[in-house]
């Protein structure tokens, strides 16, 4: 054992797209560390849904440093613009990322992490404290034992850790009791899943993308099983970023997939319950009576319930981080830099400002959050993102103060925002900036690459998400006022 803390390896919590992304920064920065993974593969969660197909291409779900360690042994990188579905992006190349001899020799899997602490500190304990080891406790194969790192990069993601169907942020009354009809997640509702849906009523409940493709899919059923029946239900009576922004999204899939929505809602093939919130599940006759209380907060009920997919989306497991010192944002669970950042309630530009070591750092000297995890409940996050927030960490865990502090961050914008209510159902085709893609181009942006998105010459702290100052509120991205546009004014979302 090292008495040397300098000495120790970093440790890497997750091998999904992220973690392994942190591994070839450590790699290429000659660190040493280790990999610990709770599933029987790498990207495992991937492969939970792999029939799904991504919304975005090739070009945003590899990081450029696996790549380049993964081209010498004859690895060709997928055509840019071509959608995987999420399985590929394992197989094609976490999978062959994770054989690199590189790698190999230090990824544990079938590990699963169960705390990480200070070796000999409780959370209350200072003096000392930034000396000490971690240490991280986990299971592997049933046995316990611990590991000492100099670092934590916990890229653990949320995937496991699934939002109830009950509204108020507490399974509903009775949902653990009919747990065996209803479905994490994104089921494989066409082929592997396809005896528990056919022929069945289902429920949707969600807003997001994983409640659209289940919804999309289930209709595919329909027409070939006309006795599936579709209910959707959602929380918020406004749908304008549950349909997303059509045409006008910079990836035209993601747009589609909203558009599809929406068509499919209007033509009828399913029974639309807007504003629904839902607090009991009851089992009558073998069927599920899903109750709950509208947008006038008058008394609903579904009934006759075959099965019920859950796409509320996920939260951040913070037991593993319970004995370390960490600050999250109150509400969101992401890092609390990232808070304001993200929050839905306010914007939902599908970018952020530049961001890196320094907002997804802890009080705890040397720990981060990264990927999915580090955004918390929020829904927003990009595969890029994680890979830029990954060399940051690394940059700065190497002592390369300047290279962490230069994030790039170039994200490709919903075509949607909302904020304070201001979103409405009928909203459509316009971007990120509430105005026209024609009207954001021509805005005095030099900076700006894509509409909402960042670029280099930005500098992090100081600009808006548009590269212009920042308003009262550094969380706004919009001009609105046409007079103040025209005087001059940037920025770019709906405050």
């Amino acid at each position: 054992m090292s008495t040397s803390i300098s000495e120790l390896p970093v440790a890497v919590l997750g091998a999904g797209p992220i973690g392994l992304a942190a591994a070839a920064k450590l790699i290429e920065r000659k660190l040493p560390f280790f990999i610990l993974e709770a599933g029987d593969a790498v990207g495992a969660n991937l492969l939970d849904y792999g029939h799904v197909r991504l919304f975005s291409p090739w070009q945003y779900n590899v990081d450029p440093t696996m790549a380049k360690l993964l081209e010498p042994t004859g690895w060709t990188h997928p055509p840019l613009t071509e959608l995987p579905l999420a399985g590929e992006v394992a197989e094609r190349v976490l999978q062959p990322f994770a054989e690199l001899p590189e790698v190999a020799k230090v990824l544990h899997l079938r590990t699963k992490v169960l705390h990480v602490s200070r070796e000999g500190f409780d959370k209350v304990k200072s003096k000392g404290r930034e000396a000490a080891p971690f240490v991280i406790r986990t299971v592997h194969d049933g046995r316990p034992f611990e590991l000492r790192a100099r670092a934590v990069i916990d890229s653990t993601g949320t995937w496991n850790t699934a939002n109830p169907v009950g509204a108020s942020g507490l399974p509903a009354i009775g949902e653990r009791e009919a747990a065996g009809h209803i479905f994490y997640g994104i089921p494989d509702i066409l082929r592997r899943h396809r005896p528990r849906y056919e022929g069945k009523k289902v429920l949707v409940v969600g807003a997001g993308h994983s409640a659209a493709n289940s919804l999309l899919l289930l209709a595919d059923l329909a027409k070939q099983t006309p006795a599936t029946k579709l209910v959707w239900s959602v929380r918020t009576p406004v749908l304008t970023r549950v349909f997303g922004g059509g045409s006008a999204d910079a990836l035209p899939a993601r747009g589609a997939l909203g558009s599809s929505l929406r068509r499919l809602r209007d033509t009828g093939a399913l029974e639309f319950n807007a504003g629904l919130r839902i607090t009991e599940i009851s089992q009558e006759g073998g069927k599920l009576l899903v109750s709950g209380v509208d947008r006038d907060g008058q008394p609903k009920h579904i009934d006759g319930v075959d099965e019920i997919i859950c796409a509320t989306g996920q939260r951040p497991d913070l037991a593993l981080t319970s004995e370390l010192r960490v600050k999250l944002d109150p509400w969101l669970e992401s890092t609390e830099a990232l808070g304001p950042l993200i929050d839905p309630n306010e914007h939902s530009c599908g970018t952020v400002r530049p961001h890196g070591h320094r907002e997804l750092a802890h009080p705890e000297p040397g720990l981060y959050t990264v990927g999915v995890k580090s955004y918390g409940r929020a829904p927003t996050f990009l595969m890029a993102t994680g890979f830029e927030q990954a060399r940051s960490v690394v940059a700065a865990l190497a002592g390369d103060i300047e290279a962490a502090d230069r994030v790039e961050l170039d994200l490709p914008e919903t075509g949607v925002c909302s904020s304070s209510g201001s979103a409405t159902d009928g909203a459509e085709g316009g971007s990120c900036c509430g105005v026209s893609a024609a009207e954001v181009a021509a805005l005095p942006l030099p900076t700006v690459k894509k509409g909402c998105g960042s670029s280099a010459k930005q500098p992090a702290p100081a600009a808006s998400c548009c590269g212009g100052p920042p308003k009262v509120d550094e969380s706004a991205c919009c001009v609105k006022d046409e007079t103040a546009k025209a005087a001059g004014a940037q920025g770019c979302g709906c405050n």
